[in-house]
């Protein structure tokens, strides 16, 4: 481990590769590249701290360039134990960022590092997952009164913060850049899609056809790995508790049944859900030999990997991220130690994902520090209008142009009195 006074990275070395891997990543991010253009000329985040917890990738780094040349602080670390990209975090550190990070964190060192950045004491914080803030919250709550506001990159984030809100624990605004438009088709939908479904094959080489693939939740995250499972050949089963979104996983053409019937014939199991066991150790139980069991959603408790691994005859690791463990004399594989299998195994969402999604981080940020001390103390959303703009900045990025509604149309979607 290579640690100095504001970084603690793996092996500095790799600084190169990381600054490489930045590169390639930013001939895929125009649209968030266009608002770092703006950024360098009108600096709106010009004495602001801003602490980060995300996913170290190479796209989160495009992400950190962006808000230092918009005027910000950065001080950042990981949100997952093992999505870090080490030679990411290797190329900002050597750029002079605040970054405590390494792929494999034990949970004394992720929880340290997040103190590391609570204690650059931020004015915004940017979290996926909302550890961050929680621990601010708990532990930190003498810091709460120089934060302008928070951004929250993930659908559990979500849960969580509204799970706050509810219990008026809530005490500074946090933005939901995962309710943006563009970041409910792009990144969960299209961007967990492929990930999860990419990790999955990195990590076993397995032949999705003919596989019977059950997926835990039907949300937009759920969809996109349904349908991308479906792609490739594999028999798709859904598994929901929400009735319309069971409704629409019918209609889009899938089997939707309960999770006790499932799991008796699934070959690979996928959570979705952002909530706790998903999967059971009862449900492993009933399992047929030789199935595999993954997890896309933020935390690892979506498989009940504790009563897994306080009941299991056997546990040994097979591949790199694929875990044998013996159960009732059956063998079932358990991948990325029950973590987000598309970083865990493999590398997250294509850069030209993330571009949508670190758009509406940045842009929170801006709109945060603009309407500082006008935002309510609870979860709210970018205007609409924002949104709008990243799907435009994305479309401009794609070279795609699109129509305009003329005066006379403008002047008849604004009136009532025209009809038949």
């Amino acid at each position: 481990m290579d640690t100095g006074k504001t970084y603690e990275v793996k092996n500095l070395s790799f600084a190169s590769q990381g600054k490489n891997n930045m590169e390639l990543a930013e001939l895929n991010m125009g649209a968030l590249l266009e608002v770092r253009k703006r950024f360098e000329k009108e600096k709106p985040l010009k004495g602001i701290r801003v602490g980060l917890a995300l996913h170290v990738t190479k796209e989160t780094g495009v992400l950190v360039r962006t808000l230092i040349a918009g005027g910000a602080d950065v001080a950042i670390t990981g949100c997952n134990p093992l999505s870090t990209q080490d030679d990411v975090a290797a190329a900002l550190a050597d750029e002079g960022v605040k970054i405590w990070a390494y792929k494999g964190e034990t949970t004394e060192d992720y929880y340290r590092y997040i103190t590391n950045v609570i204690e650059t004491k931020p004015n915004i914080t940017i979290d996926d997952g909302c550890d961050l803030v929680s621990e601010i919250h708990k532990n930190h709550p003498d810091l709460i009164s120089n934060i302008i506001c928070g951004c929250e990159e993930t659908t559990t984030g979500i849960i969580r913060l509204k799970a706050m809100e509810a219990d008026n624990a809530l005490k500074y605004p946090m933005i939901a850049v995962n309710d943006n438009k563009t970041k409910h088709l792009v990144d969960n939908y299209y961007g967990t899609g492929q990930s999860t479904v990419d990790g999955i094959l990195r990590a076993t080489n397995l032949l999705y056809a003919g596989k019977t693939f059950v997926v835990c939740g039907y949300g937009s995250c759920g969809k996109g790995v349904a349908q991308r499972a479906k792609g490739l050949g594999a028999n798709v089963i859904v598994t929901e508790v929400n009735s319309f979104r069971a409704l629409q996983a019918v209609y889009d053409g899938f089997r939707v049944m309960k999770m006790d019937d499932a799991v008796k014939i699934g070959d690979v199991f996928c959570t979705v859900t952002g909530g706790k066991h998903a999967v059971s150790l009862d449900m492993m139980k009933k399992m047929r030999h030789g199935a595999i069991l993954a997890n896309s959603g933020h935390f690892d408790i979506e498989l009940d990997l504790k009563s897994l691994n306080e009941v299991a005859g056997a546990h040994k690791q097979v591949r790199p991220f694929m875990a044998e463990y013996t159960l009732d004399g059956k063998k079932l594989f358990v991948l990325g130690e029950g973590r987000l299998i598309n970083l865990a195994a493999g590398e997250g969402h294509p850069s030209e994902v993330m571009s949508t999604s670190f758009c509406g981080q940045a842009l929170s940020c801006e709109y945060g520090v603009k309407n500082k001390g006008k935002m309510p103390t609870k979860v709210i959303q970018l205007p609409e209008k924002i949104d709008d703009e990243i799907a435009d900045l994305q479309l401009t990025a794609m070279g795609i142009e699109i129509d305009q509604l003329t005066a006379e149309q403008e002047e008849y979607l604004n009136s009532w009195e025209e009809g038949t």
